[in-house]
């Protein structure tokens, strides 16, 4: 059983609520705060099978408000293709023994905190080679997907330089981490991370998402964004490092 007692359920759900409030204010950062403080607590399979239903809601979500779903998976449907490659490729990373998940979780939390302090941007690729970036970009984040239970690298930094509009970007977001989402649950499926049990409590982990994220677009209004998201890129870069040592 992935959490054993009411102690760990409360500080579990906690975390979600966390997350999930992130995800409310920034319109992403679910799985990656979520991973990154229950790589702390289990190991990162049993944490990504936790993470599976409310991911995957909160996504769904997210992907589904807006009139931009069919062009956007016309134009990004060699990136979606490349996720769910990469992560096949990748599938068993997670639970095998010194695999050093916990460090690539690490790198990859450092990585995109010290991108995002540093407003580092790629280069928006051409039109003729869009294609080709698109499914490279997908397959590496579906191999640090299988790796680590997080899906914004390299994702995220390339989707920002393609040009699109706030409400394009937020139903591109969702759907990249949806696909993402599914592909991660059919690998913890075949190995039996994601079995009767973890899905039961992740669906108790839906609820203070879920809760997080409604509260989390409540105060979007209210505070600084530019402010709450300097805070949580540093956040992330401390834990990051933390979580690097540790996987050393």
């Amino acid at each position: 059983m992935i959490v054993p007692n009411v102690h760990e359920f409360m500080l579990v759900s906690f975390v979600f609520l966390a997350a999930g409030g992130v995800k409310g204010v920034l319109g992403m950062g679910l799985p990656t705060l979520a991973m990154g403080l229950l790589g702390l607590m289990m190991p990162v399979a049993e944490g990504a099978a936790l993470l599976v239903l409310p991911s995957l809601v909160t996504n769904l979500w997210q992907m589904a408000r807006g009139p931009h779903l069919r062009p956007l998976a016309r134009r990004l449907w060699p990136m979606m293709a490349g996720v769910c490659l990469g992560v096949g490729l990748g599938r068993g990373w997670m639970a095998t023994p010194g695999s050093h998940a916990m460090l690539w979780l690490g790198l990859s939390l450092s990585a995109y905190s010290l991108a995002g302090l540093a407003g580092l941007r790629l280069p928006p690729p051409k039109p003729r080679h869009e294609t080709a970036a698109s499914g490279i970009v997908g397959t590496l984040t579906g191999l640090l997907t299988a790796a680590t239970g997080v899906f914004v690298l390299p994702a995220v930094p390339y989707l920002q330089v393609l040009g699109l509009k706030k409400d394009e970007m937020a139903q591109a977001l969702g759907l990249s981490f949806t696909v993402s989402t599914l592909a991660l649950a059919v690998t913890l499926a075949g190995s039996r991370h994601l079995n009767a049990d973890s899905a039961t409590q992740s669906l108790l982990m839906l609820l203070p998402a879920m809760l997080g994220m409604w509260l989390g677009q409540r105060l979007r209004d209210e505070l600084s964004q530019e402010g709450f998201r300097a805070f949580f890129l540093w956040g992330l870069l401390v834990l990051g490092g933390w979580l690097t040592w540790q996987g050393l």
